[in-house]
């Protein structure tokens, strides 16, 4: 290797960390500002934002209904903002959805209570929770893609898993901090001190927009700009990769459904009168199993760079669907010690399904239109596996009084999760440009 090549090496390998760094630390204030609102759906937007004569589940159902509005946005944000960063670049498509996600955020925050303006509440709560959707439907992709696009090759998953720090990130300041406010009684959350953690993301926003503004542009994107024009790309990206859209869809449901159903719905049956376990008790456990997540995620990342990020994400499924009944089982025991394990288990092997999806799904498309590709086929999965998840868990546990359907729910989204991936398509970007300045795309590479 001449001197040449060891300083272009020693650059990517720079821009690689400053871009997978920003990636966590956007995504992180992304998924806190996301969960945050999870959180306090589950907790005490029921009696907040609901009329008091609602019954408990009645509310909680209600309150995920105002949650799920943000997943039928995402699609929408992708589409927006892959257009943005196909046409003119990630980095300033990313730095539009943080600011717009930390707005909604803080006025999430401000909102007046159904004791005080009545029906409007929930009205304006819905109307913020959509623009929390739209601005996550954009970052997510885009995260992604800098990600991964300034990575080497044979070191793209492990880059990759920066953005996906994000998301166990966010978890762990949106479950711990809500643990330690819930320390000062329910009636202290509820009246007032919900309203903390939607305050504290005006400052988060201020320093993620910071680091964005420093990383460079894509090497990707800028090669691809040069080609040639292949019109709007939403129009593209359906005309030409709706076959691995579909097959990336399925692919998600676990990573961005089931995740759902042990944490968010698995606090709303965990603190449910029938089952008793204390909020406090919940909630430090689902910390606990962030802080497992996180150390295990960019390994998982890292693994998958060295046997397949394929297979990774495979065994982590098959582990998921074998944890599913204990997960939820575990909650009626009088073991705290039992309890904490378990948790913590499946989030490790939730890292495993999640960890190694940022390069699997930027992997399936072509570079041409992958913003917009990658975008429409993560928060569409979003909307159907991640938006509709609690609600229909809720709503079954209400009408069944058990919790075995919801376990059926979580093993069939592994199934079909293993089935779609295994014949999903890969691809491998080179680096150099070919002629007309389009990025050369080689062949497609293995599943294993």
């Amino acid at each position: 290797m001449t001197e040449h090549d060891r300083s272009g090496a020693r650059t990517q390998a720079r821009r690689a960390r400053k871009a997978g760094i920003a990636a966590f630390v956007g995504t992180t204030i992304e998924w806190y500002d996301f969960y945050v609102y999870a959180t306090a759906a589950s907790l005490v937007f029921g009696s907040v934002f609901f009329p008091e004569d609602t019954d408990r589940l009645t509310g909680i159902a209600a309150a995920f209904a105002t949650y799920a509005v943000g997943f039928f946005a995402r699609p929408l944000g992708g589409i927006v903002f892959g257009h943005i960063g196909d046409r003119f670049g990630r980095r300033g498509a990313l730095v539009i959805t943080l600011t717009m996600m930390g707005a909604a955020t803080f006025l999430v925050g401000l909102l007046p209570t159904y004791a005080s303006v009545g029906a409007l509440a929930p009205v304006l709560l819905v109307l913020l929770r959509f623009v929390q959707g739209i601005a996550v439907g954009g970052e997510w992709g885009g995260a992604v893609l800098m990600a991964v696009e300034h990575a080497p090759e044979g070191k793209k998953t492990f880059y990759g898993g920066f953005a996906q720090l994000g998301n166990p990130a966010g978890a762990l300041l949106s479950t711990g901090l809500f643990s330690l406010l819930s320390t000062l009684g329910d009636d202290a959350l509820k009246e007032w001190a919900w309203r903390v953690p939607f305050l504290l993301s005006a400052v988060l926003i201020v320093v993620g927009v910071l680091i964005r503004l420093k990383v460079e542009e894509s090497p990707v994107f800028e090669e691809t700009e040069a080609g040639e024009d292949e019109g709007l790309p939403l129009t593209y990206a359906l005309r030409t990769n709706w076959r691995p859209i579909l097959l990336g869809i399925g692919t998600l449901p676990i990573a961005v459904g089931g995740y759902y159903l042990v944490t968010t719905f698995l606090t709303a049956y965990a603190t449910d009168p029938s089952v008793g376990l204390s909020e406090t008790t919940v909630l430090n456990a689902l910390s606990v199993g962030a802080v497992v997540e996180l150390i295990a995620t960019l390994g998982v990342a890292w693994l998958g760079d060295k046997v397949g990020r394929v297979r990774v994400v495979v065994w982590g499924l098959a582990a998921v669907a074998v944890l599913a009944t204990p997960q939820f089982l575990v909650v009626s025991t009088d073991s705290t010690v039992l309890i904490f394990v378990v948790f913590a288990a499946m989030r490790l092997v939730m890292a495993a399904t999640y960890g190694p999806v940022a390069a699997v799904l930027s992997q399936m498309f072509r570079p041409r239109a992958r913003y917009t590709s990658i975008s429409v086929t993560y928060q569409v999965a979003g909307a159907l596996f991640g938006g509709l998840s609690p609600v229909a868990s809720t709503l079954m546990f209400q009408a069944t009084d058990s919790v075995v359907p919801v376990i059926v729910l979580l093993v069939a989204m592994c199934a079909l999760s293993i089935a779609c991936l295994l014949k999903a398509p890969q691809h491998t970007d080179d680096a150099a440009p070919a002629e007309g300045g389009q990025v050369r795309e080689a062949r497609d590479t293995s599943h294993a």
